[in-house]
């Protein structure tokens, strides 16, 4: 009988990993994502979920808690999935026990949930934060705010200003973090999803509606556009049309682009600080699906088997049949465009968050996809240090939290990552994980091995 995984925490990683005790790491490099300075030989103390001394090794290791010889390894914060959806749809059943503990087993010990059921997101939520979970903490928005027709089950469809305040409401009585906004909303909803947020103090993110120009979502306070929605739109000479329903596509958008208007749209998001979260490796993955090798992923055997045998293959004929019309060159040059567009905006001073969309695409595995992501930023011109800051530094800034996240010093949360090679040098290396402290319970790379070896034995049921 498989066990839960918080069962299986205690008793096969031991207590020692299932209750935080004083913790010493000695002789680690320490990355400052800030600077991308690497300050070498030092200890950091923890106690309980806290950071609190961080200082040259001393010659002789301390003698109390537990403490870890970190020689030639890298320490920094830990990683941010800013776009995941751990209780979405089809793959709602593996959130618990595959997809939580897969993300952290992947050095992600945050994460931004864009959609879920909201029973279970809020209740993983408490989970996690009292150690009854194993997962990276979560900020959620429960489910999505889509139109009367939305195909999601993670969504609240909404067809009048009166939908949209009332789901707000409840969402606010329900306590989430922020609104999801997805694209079908109707546009006088949108503004009355808005307005209620706004009174009700909770931030709004996600889609820039099909209905609303990009534009209007930031003059509505709009904090975040996702998979860069919007923003092609604003750049395209048709931007009218799209607004009042014409169908749009990578070729169209293409054709009708004006950098005049791309120029326009890069200096308002960076006037507002309108914060983008591109999800780029989902994006390459839905625009070029056909092209895709998925079931060569190295990483496959941590795919739900109904994932692989079924949604996949379904998702990928569905997407074939309904976006991917257009020749695989023209997609091709789609997904380039995305790269540029990205590298003028981060040149103007827009701020990136890195995201997954996980586990909600083709081959998009929680936990792998975001290294996947931070390589897609690099490859948009980011250096690796700015493509660290996206999972890192960002997020802190984002939430206002920099006293908490972004940087390994006393007083800040104990979520980081050991790490045996240099990320700055390869952002590859963040993938070459030794160890994981999430809220100051330490996962050595033993303990990491053997709940990857049991995750692909949960995957192989779902």
């Amino acid at each position: 009988m498989r066990l839960l995984p918080a069962l299986f925490l205690a008793l096969c990683l031991g207590a020692s990993a299932a209750r935080a005790q004083p913790l010493t790491i000695v002789h680690a490099n320490i990355i400052d994502v800030a600077t991308g300075t690497v300050r070498p030989d030092m200890t950091v103390v923890i106690s309980g979920p806290r950071i609190v001394r961080v200082g040259p090794s001393a010659p002789a290791n301390p003698k109390n808690g537990r403490v870890v010889d970190a020689r030639g390894q890298y320490l920094m914060p830990g990683l941010w999935d800013m776009h995941t959806h751990v209780y979405f749809d089809g793959t709602a059943a593996a959130g618990t026990d595959l997809i939580l503990p897969l993300l952290l087993a992947n050095g992600i010990t945050g994460i931004r949930d864009m959609g879920s059921q909201l029973d279970s997101v809020l209740g993983a939520r408490a989970a996690v934060a009292a150690h009854r979970r194993l997962g990276p903490r979560l900020v959620v928005s429960g489910p999505m705010l889509d139109g009367p027709k939305s195909p999601y089950k993670a969504a609240i469809a909404v067809a009048t200003p009166a939908d949209g305040r009332r789901a707000v409401a409840m969402l606010k009585a329900r306590g989430v973090d922020f609104i999801k906004i997805q694209s079908y909303v109707p546009r006088d909803a949108y503004f009355a999803i808005a307005a209620e947020a706004k009174a009700v103090g909770l931030p709004f993110e996600g889609h820039v509606p099909d209905a609303v120009s990009a534009a209007e979502a930031v003059a509505a306070g709009q904090r975040t556009f996702e998979h860069l929605i919007g923003i092609f739109e604003a750049s395209s000479t048709d931007e009218a049309r799209y607004l009042a329903g014409a169908e749009k596509s990578p070729g169209r958008l293409l054709a009708t682009y004006d950098p005049a208007r791309e120029a326009a749209a890069v200096r308002l998001l960076a006037a507002h600080q309108v914060w983008q979260c591109p999800t780029l490796f989902w994006e390459r993955g839905q625009w070029l699906v056909d092209s895709i090798a998925w079931r060569a992923d190295p990483d496959l055997a941590y795919a739900g088997r109904s994932w692989v045998a079924q949604r996949w293959p379904k998702a990928q004929a569905s997407i074939a049949r309904t976006m991917d019309t257009e020749p695989l060159p023209v997609r091709a040059r789609f997904v380039g465009h995305e790269l540029t567009l990205v590298r003028k905006l981060h040149a103007a001073g827009v701020g990136f968050l890195a995201g997954t969309d996980a586990p909600a695409g083709v081959d998009v595995l929680p936990g792998p996809s975001l290294h996947l992501e931070l390589q897609r930023f690099v490859a948009a011109g980011f250096t690796p240090l700015e493509a660290l800051q996206t999972a890192t530094l960002n997020p802190a800034r984002f939430y206002h939290r920099l006293q908490d996240f972004g940087s390994v010093a006393p007083g800040r949360l104990a979520d980081l990552v050991l790490l045996s090679a240099n990320p700055l040098a390869d952002i590859a290396n963040t993938r070459r994980i030794a160890a994981v402290v999430a809220d100051g319970r330490y996962l050595s790379r033993q303990d990491l091995d053997r709940l990857l070896e049991h995750l692909q034995q949960v995957a192989a049921e779902k």
